[in-house]
């Protein structure tokens, strides 16, 4: 008992310790970060898919049930609401956490619509449920299993590899932060996922009338703007939650991986809640603000265009929006401005007449801004103005002399034609 009080008291001592400081200052120093629970995490902005918030998104990690998102969207691609889907061995076979396990027998000979399947899979977290859809969906779970990695790898998720449907452990059945922003993300698009996940409660049934009367695991559903989510845990991959929430018109998609789990289940739900205030509070790090110089082209040109000086000018290029991202440290890594310009002359300098871009590359993130000249045709004529009065005035000298040479000749003409007479 000595010990089991020792130990308690050390638990308690680190969790003090932890939730002492809610918020830490970045390594830039500029930013005050959310002190988290999870070894990893990411907000997302479901428009725009901009990374918000980033704590190791590219850490390799157990997903546990969070896997059966990636279950969710391959049954809503490949079936309808209403198909009959069979309860087989291989679902029956799965641990507690399932329907058959947890509430009550399910025959072999039983079916239910793929509408409660999904329910079963994603409120109630069925690992059975996971297990029926594997075999309706491509004969077996052997199958499916490529089939969530083809998918994995058509949504770029290149730190992925799946081997279960319902993400029981497998050392080799493994995921990124990152990566399951992208599936929570292409998920929670899709209408029917969508519909499902965010639903507190349901009764489901079988076709022989047995009945479930399940509830979303997700606590923070219908709290603070949270409209959907999928929770997951194993041992080794610890408390995973994904959360999607709208405040003000504006979505944000959260993933917390390899939180604390204890009995009151309370440590991934503060982990959620803290990295989406923070995600909405944020305002983007802006690295050229609206029509501010961004940089000078070289224009050669020659105002009389076919003959005479050739003027050299400088261009300042600007952007008719401000150009910003999110600053963390995984937009950081991969941030890259890129400027591609269209031929420029005289003719393209027009006040609304794009003349190049700016490409910003973020992590899975490419923005485009188009790019203007802050000087147009117009005022390069007008400051043109005394070349061109010099020349005319020189033309009109030369015109000047070549009627005077004309008139000359002319009257030396005249004095030798009547000379002769007198």
């Amino acid at each position: 008992m000595k010990h089991k009080s020792f130990f308690s008291l050390i638990v308690l001592f680190l969790v003090f310790s932890m939730s002492s400081n809610v918020f830490a200052e970045a390594s830039d120093g500029t930013t005050n970060l959310p002190t988290i629970y999870g070894k990893a995490a990411i907000a997302v902005d479901v428009a725009t898919g901009e990374i918000i918030y980033a704590k190791n998104v590219d850490k390799q990690m157990y997903p546990a049930s969070i896997t059966k998102l990636m279950t969710a969207l391959l049954l809503a691609e490949n079936r309808g609401k209403t198909d009959e889907i069979k309860y087989t061995e291989s679902a029956k076979e799965q641990p507690p956490g399932s329907l058959n396990a947890n509430f009550h027998p399910i025959g072999l000979d039983e079916t239910m619509s793929s509408a409660d399947v999904m329910d079963g899979l994603l409120l109630y977290s069925a690992n059975d449920a996971a297990y029926m859809i594997a075999d309706d969906v491509s004969g077996n779970s052997t199958n499916f299993m490529k089939m969530m990695n083809d998918k994995a790898a058509k949504l770029n998720m290149t730190g992925t590899h799946f081997v279960t449907p319902n993400g029981l452990h497998r050392p080799d059945h493994y995921t990124t932060p990152y990566d399951m922003s992208i599936l929570s993300r292409a998920a929670f698009l899709n209408p029917w996922v969508k519909e499902s996940m965010s639903k507190k409660q349901n009764t489901i049934s079988t076709s022989k009338g047995t009945t479930f009367k399940i509830e979303n695991t997700n606590k923070l559903l219908g709290v603070d703007g949270c409209i959907a989510g999928k929770t997951g845990y194993t041992s080794p991959a610890g408390r995973c939650l994904v959360a999607i929430y709208t405040r003000n018109g504006r979505e944000v998609m959260g993933v917390v991986m390899d939180s604390l789990y204890y009995p009151d289940d309370t440590y991934v739900f503060d982990d959620m809640k803290k990295i989406i205030d923070y995600s909405y509070d944020l305002q983007p790090t802006v690295l050229h603000t609206k029509n501010d110089l961004i940089k000078t082209e070289i224009l050669k040109y020659k105002p009389l265009v076919f003959f005479g000086p050739e003027k050299t000018v400088s261009i300042p290029l600007v952007a008719k929006e401000d150009i910003s991202y999110y600053n963390n440290e995984a937009n950081k890594k991969d941030l890259q401005e890129k400027i591609k310009l269209t031929s420029i002359d005289l003719s393209s300098l027009k006040d609304n007449k794009s003349i190049g871009t700016l490409t910003l590359t973020q992590k899975g993130k490419v923005k485009t801004y188009e790019l203007y000249s802050t000087v147009s045709k117009e005022d390069l004529v007008k400051n043109d103005i005394p070349i061109y009065l010099v020349t005319a005035g020189i033309f009109f000298l030369f015109l000047i002399g070549i009627a005077l040479i004309i008139r000359t000749i002319n009257l030396n003409k005249r004095k030798r034609k009547y000379g002769r007479r007198f």
